[in-house]
């Protein structure tokens, strides 16, 4: 009995491995306090400091380095050394680089010691983990509601409803997109791979986050795929998936198909999309988007709002329920629905308190501000887009920092908003905050300008957060060729060994649009050990073809 428990304990082991998955499940928090740790944890155990750096055939990328060293570079340029809050900011900002170095560093250590088949177990224990954490995200949800589906669910002041999605964390804690890219990741894994299971529970959970820009790229990869490189069994799959986001968007969120069309035609000003979906909703005018409404429209939700709330005000002791059976005429049994023309089925317009603290700060830097000082709405035109032209026409104005970009933390990065002391990426000490001029009248006045106006406003599309943004903004054209060549073609060298590989770089490729990822520490690393197992599969199997 003994000897039989020993050898299913040694057998379990044997399966995945342990240590990768650990790494993975604590590196991959949001937390910063759990992946430096985890990051010590790993090198106790895996004590290994040979990089392999080198200018031919580099082990790592030497993107890393170069990064550091243009921001060293503008350090001493710009004469920075002077300030002591941004020497701290410095010193982040190259604590980032070297904690991507170190941790893909591991990830390749782990590709190289362990056959294929391990690491492959290993992704799917990962995943599956991931997908417990999720529903466990959405249970919780459904037991607050007592609503089965939380994404039609307008009580408490619509916490839910469409943003429901944004609670799925999973595994990482992070942000439902984190959440929403890695299992992207899967979908596409799993399809190469064809298992079925967790191809489909992938895709589920990826649906569950709400994010519509993944959902989106993702569905034009699978069409791409289907397209040039799939078999019958493949095709099959991906029909499948397709026939999920068609259920989730028409039966489980039908308010996520509307913020779509919504968000095609305000960005893109398409006049064929502009229908008035205000008399095409099953809800009331006044848990109705303002969005989707005209300015009459809109002037009717105020007025009904009022009357719902000086009802509520003048008859506190009415309590909004219903008997729980009802009857018709002819003496059918029926449930009846709630008043959802209620205040508390309403979206609240209120002012938060976060909001108050934004506009607190819009009002001791007017001067500074020249969007967000305004009282008028922000711009049709998304944040994004705004950022993006704000980054051209800085460095358009300012030639001499188009090479080198204006410096770590000073224009486009999640570190500048981390050290503005606002706690808009995570915690920072107050008496070292640092705020440069350029990042304060460029992309901070521009979240400023769409974040503390109503929740209307507070989406992926107004946030200036991207990749090639920070890259071109920070670190200047040099930074954007050393992520090209240094980067991207340390995998892309590869293309003709890549399977799941080339879409999902592609994936990352857009995904890159939609937030500051190389300091995220989270779904990049997730990307290099994909990238790094599929070429060392092929190269396996090309070995093992030629010796025979």
């Amino acid at each position: 009995m003994v000897i039989s428990t020993f050898f299913n304990i040694k057998k379990l082991k044997s399966l995945v491995d342990w240590k990768l998955l650990l790494f993975l499940v604590l590196f991959l928090n949001v937390k910063l306090a759990v992946k430096i740790p985890a990051i010590i944890f790993i090198y106790l155990l895996q004590f290994n400091f040979k990089f392999g750096f080198s200018l031919k055939n580099s082990r790592l990328p030497l993107f890393y380095l170069l990064a550091i060293a243009i921001a060293v570079l503008n350090w001493i340029i710009s004469r920075s050394y002077a300030n002591v809050n941004y020497n701290i900011v410095l010193l982040t900002g190259i604590g980032f680089w070297l904690l991507c170095i170190l941790a893909m560093h591991q990830v390749k250590l782990f590709v190289e010691n362990n056959d294929t088949e391990t690491i492959h177990r290993t992704i799917v224990a990962f995943f599956v983990l991931n997908a417990v954490l999720s529903f466990c995200n959405l249970a919780a949800i459904i037991i607050e509601t007592h609503s089965f589906n939380p994404y039609t669910y307008q009580g408490q002041y619509q916490k839910y409803f469409i943003g429901t999605g944004d609670y799925i964390k999973g595994l990482t804690f992070d942000t439902s997109s984190t959440n929403a890219v890695l299992n992207a990741f899967g979908v596409i894994y799993f399809l190469t791979k064809k298992n079925t299971a967790m191809l489909l529970l992938c895709m589920a959970v990826m649906l569950f986050t709400g994010s519509n820009f993944t959902d989106l790229v993702l569905m034009l990869i699978l069409a791409l795929i289907f397209i040039f490189k799939s078999s019958r069994d493949q095709k099959s799959l991906i029909v499948i998936c397709l026939m999920f986001l068609v259920i989730f968007m028409g039966r489980i969120s039908p308010q996520n198909g509307i913020y779509v069309n919504e968000t095609f035609k305000n960005t893109f000003h398409l006049k064929f999309l502009q229908h008035n979906y205000a008399k095409e909703l099953p809800t009331p005018i006044t848990v109705t988007p303002d969005s989707l409404l005209n300015p009459e429209q809109r002037k009717q939700k105020v007025a009904w709002r009022y009357i719902d709330s000086m009802y509520d005000v003048n008859h506190p002791n009415i309590v909004h329920t219903v008997s729980l059976v009802s009857r018709t005429e002819a003496g059918r049994i029926y449930i009846p629905q709630p008043n959802i023309n209620t205040r508390r089925y309403q979206h609240v317009a209120d002012t938060t308190a976060y909001q108050k603290h934004l506009l607190a700060f819009i009002g001791e830097h007017k001067a500074s501000l020249p969007l967000s000082s305004k009282n008028d709405y922000p711009s049709t035109m998304p944040g994004k887009a705004i950022g993006f032209f704000q980054t051209i026409n800085f460095l358009w104005q300012h030639p001499a920092k188009i090479f080198t970009g204006d410096g770590i933390g000073n224009f486009s990065s999640k570190l500048a908003f981390r050290a503005s002391g606002f706690g808009f990426a995570g915690g920072y000490p107050k008496k070292y905050a640092y705020i440069s001029p350029d990042f304060l009248s460029n992309h901070l006045d521009l979240y400023l300008d769409f974040f503390s106006k109503k929740t209307d406003f507070h989406s992926l599309t107004n946030d200036p957060g991207s990749v090639y943004d920070q890259l071109l903004a920070e670190y200047g054209l040099f930074g954007l060729a050393a992520f090209l060549i240094c980067y991207l073609w340390f995998f892309l060298k590869h293309y003709k060994q890549l399977t799941y590989g080339l879409p999902i770089l592609l994936l990352i490729l857009a995904v890159f649009f939609i937030a500051y990822w190389f300091e995220q520490l989270s779904i990049l690393l997730f990307f290099e050990l994909l990238l790094l197992l599929n070429i060392k599969e092929t190269s396996t199997q090309k070995i093992l073809s030629h010796a025979s």
